[in-house]
């Protein structure tokens, strides 16, 4: 399993609502800052795959909120891939404050795509490359 944390996204006065709360729909954009990151982390980059002709729409996204994250705090981005893309590839998050308490939890599942085409096709080599030391057996 890949892991990876995205620390200190600091919650802007823009992505509250009314009660001080972050609005609901500003999670899909933590968890797109907390993916890109994972994958920068492992040296793949969206752009790079999206020059070669492949783009990753999201296919189906899924929040639980616990508890509300509040203008000025500063949000801790868990990401998880816990199994290897094939055409699809899926990412849990765990979204915490800075006092670690647990806000927020989902999911995301994208699909790779050509961009000439529109077909689906399977995850590009060079991030299989990059995630399978991490789904090998230790020992």
């Amino acid at each position: 399993m890949f892991v990876h944390e995205v620390k200190g996204i600091r919650v802007r006065y823009a992505d509250t609502d009314q009660m001080g709360y972050v609005y609901y729909g500003n999670y899909a954009r933590y968890y797109e800052i907390g993916r890109v990151e994972a994958l920068r982390s492992l040296d793949f980059h969206y752009k790079a795959m999206e020059d070669s002709g492949v783009m990753m729409p999201v296919y189906e996204c899924h929040y639980k909120y616990l508890k509300p994250a509040r203008y000025d705090d500063e949000l801790n981005i868990l990401v998880k891939i816990e199994e290897l893309p094939g055409v699809r590839i899926r990412f849990a998050y765990e979204i915490r404050n800075q006092e670690r308490v647990l806000l927020n939890t989902g999911d995301t599942t994208l699909v790779f795509q050509r961009m000439d085409t529109g077909k689906l096709c399977p995850a590009p080599d060079k991030l299989l490359e990059k995630l399978k030391p991490y789904f090998e057996p230790k020992g």
